[in-house]
């Protein structure tokens, strides 16, 4: 129970890693409120963490809707703990070139613009109260150079600033603001991406010193850990989980699948 009794608000997390995330927090015993886009999809994930958790609707990128979602949790919880700003749209795979001004715009304005609205929301909250934990998503896309993806990296690139900026603006307020920049993990979307011939899983696992596409579980625990009291001195970094992607430098595979047990698709 390592978050016995704090209130998280979780953006983006009616499915996913949002969901997979406000799911692991729940079981350590935080207090969850639920956002989504799709204010029903939102809904039915707080029902589904059980009772006493909560659901608001709104679009991270608009700032009017942003603060309605942070008044009503407030409202409704008395105080914000924890902050995860994991809200966020699939990118094209398109060559930049062949992009549109609107599909750069969005991006941004989900991804990093909105991550920058709701911190902001939330971070007077957090002061009045002596404190809290933002934890935002970055992605290896912010580290490493994709290319085609564009707006995407060039979104999370600007969160990893962000985070590094407000974790030493708001440290004296005991606010840390931390981020997980994930690898390919095997979600939905990264299953909806395999199956149209987008991502090659074999190629990924070969750059992949573990071996294996990672779990939203995965990202999950990271996040409880960075919200827990166990990081209470850690603030401004981007944490990669990614089974060693971006560490891998050498001119050659990271994993030979043919080292694979067939049955159980491990070493």
């Amino acid at each position: 129970m390592q978050l016995k009794d704090k209130v998280a608000l979780i953006t983006g997390a009616g499915s996913g890693l949002g969901l997979a995330t406000a799911t692991a927090f729940a079981r350590e015993g935080a207090r969850v409120v639920v956002n989504d886009l799709r204010e029903a999809a939102a809904e039915a994930a707080a029902q589904g963490l059980g009772e006493g958790h909560g659901a608001v609707g709104g679009d991270v990128s608009k700032e009017a809707e942003v603060a309605a979602m942070v008044e009503a949790t407030l409202a409704r919880c008395g105080r914000i703990d924890i902050l995860v700003n994991n809200a966020g749209v699939p990118d094209s795979f398109v060559p930049t070139i062949e992009q549109p001004l609107s599909h750069w715009q969005r991006l941004i304005d989900v991804h990093l613009t909105g991550t920058y609205l709701v911190s902001k929301a939330v971070a007077p909250a957090m002061m009045r109260q002596g404190g809290g934990a933002i934890l935002n998503l970055n992605s290896i896309a912010g580290v490493l150079g994709l290319p085609v993806r564009t707006a995407y990296s060039a979104a999370k690139a600007g969160i990893g600033m962000l985070t590094r900026v407000l974790g030493c603006e708001w440290g004296p307020h005991n606010i840390r603001v931390n981020a997980v920049a994930p690898g390919y993990i095997l979600t939905p979307l990264t299953e909806g991406l395999i199956a149209a011939g987008r991502i090659d899983p074999a190629r990924i696992r070969r750059r992949t010193p573990m071996g294996r596409l990672g779990a939203p579980e995965d990202i999950a625990e990271a996040m409880v850990f960075l919200a827990s009291d166990r990081a209470r001195f850690v603030t401004g970094i981007t944490l990669p989980v990614d089974g060693g992607y971006c560490a891998f430098g050498a001119p050659s595979d990271a994993f030979a699948l043919d080292d694979l047990d067939p049955r159980t698709d491990r070493p």
